[in-house]
């Protein structure tokens, strides 16, 4: 199998380590997005024979989440609950398979906090007051940016990025004091918080060890917060790299612009599925190159609704000959960096067993 270009040979099992949600607003498409991917990948790795554990994480400490939380007037935890059950209903419908581990970061505090205790014992974090930073000098160049543009890609995020208590711009915090009015926990270093790139590098060496075959998330993800958590897990493990491949997940957008919370164009997967088959919203998501772009518009669903049934219909009538080397070529644009786009065309082309076989392992039945 190949991803993002590069081959990823795997021998009877396969750890996947996908970004969750935060959970504080319900599941738009370019959340869906990362998960449907991600869940097509572990698909396809199964459907060779291999033993897919796959990880997916809740970001439920974060200022964000907080903020959400306290302009309806509710609890942190208990909006969260709400807004995590919904998002589960959603990759339900989606025919997004559970995963093996669902760690929480209010759960993983403790460590985060070993974590960045042991950064500092080997010289990879110092401290400051209550905040205990992340030396992340040679991060950015890693991810093959200036630290003009790191900062800026950090602002987007609201995080801590050229702030005046670190020693190098670049430098993150691995626990930070906690302000007035946040939820706390205790420390060695007093009450604080986790920071976010941490709280994924505590879980992901916590459920799945030191090292990954698969890591998933969007695209805006990959700096800073892939970059500064792989960082920090190979500065305490040693084991380089952390992640063998990455899939970073094409934005969804609309009229050309990022699907966010923050522009107001959210297209919710609830509201969709009321209107068209959960399957037809799958195919939307993946009759495409996982890691383009793209832009939403309004008769999308509809046009996969009737791509969808195309693909039954063909699968529905038989094939000129046993289908084997039409089935064959499904499985090899799989294979190949899950080109999907190519794997429905022979399908749809040839029908019968080929089209059984696509839908099959897409999750489309």
């Amino acid at each position: 199998m190949r991803i993002a270009g590069r081959p990823l040979p795997v021998v009877g099992r396969a750890r996947m380590y996908v970004c969750g949600i935060t959970p504080y607003d319900t599941t738009h498409l370019g959340h869906a997005a990362t998960f449907v991917w991600a869940d097509v990948a572990a698909r396809v790795l199964r459907h060779l024979g291999v033993e897919v554990e796959v990880c997916r994480n809740v970001t439920d400490v974060d200022d964000v989440l907080d903020a959400a939380a306290a302009r309806i007037g509710a609890r942190p935890d208990s909006f969260a609950a709400v807004q995590q059950f919904r998002f589960d209903q959603d990759m339900g419908a989606l025919g997004v398979r559970r995963p093996a581990h669902e760690p929480r970061a209010h759960t993983h505090v403790p460590q985060v906090v070993t974590l960045a205790a042991a950064l500092l014992e080997v010289g990879a974090a110092y401290r400051r007051g209550g905040t205990v930073w992340f030396r992340g000098a040679d991060v950015p160049a890693r991810a093959g940016l200036d630290l003009h543009t790191a900062g800026a890609l950090a602002s987007e995020f609201g995080q801590y990025f050229g702030h005046d208590a670190a020693e190098h711009p670049a430098d993150v915090p691995l626990w930070r004091e906690a302000q007035p009015g946040e939820a706390a926990w205790p420390s060695p270093w007093g009450e604080g918080r986790p920071g976010w790139h941490a709280e994924c590098a505590a879980m992901a060496l916590t459920t799945l060890g030191p090292a990954l075959d698969l890591h998933a998330g969007g695209a805006d993800l990959r700096f800073p917060h892939h970059a500064y958590e792989s960082a920090m897990a190979e500065a305490l493990t040693g084991v380089r790299p952390f992640a063998r491949a990455w899939m970073h997940v094409g934005t969804v957008r609309v009229g050309g612009v990022k699907m966010a919370k923050s522009t107001g164009n959210l297209v919710l997967v609830s509201d969709l599925a009321a209107d068209h088959p959960a399957a037809a919203l799958r195919l939307l998501l993946v009759d495409r190159l996982w890691a383009q772009e793209w832009d939403y518009t309004p008769d999308a669903p509809a046009a996969a609704g009737a791509r969808l049934e195309r693909l039954y219909s063909a699968a529905a009538r038989g094939a000129r000959d046993d289908g084997s080397a039409a089935a064959g070529a499904v499985m090899a644009a799989l294979l190949d960096d899950l080109d999907v786009p190519a794997a429905l065309a022979v399908a749809e082309e040839a029908g019968g067993a080929a089209a059984r076989l696509a839908l099959s392992v897409l999750g489309l039945t």
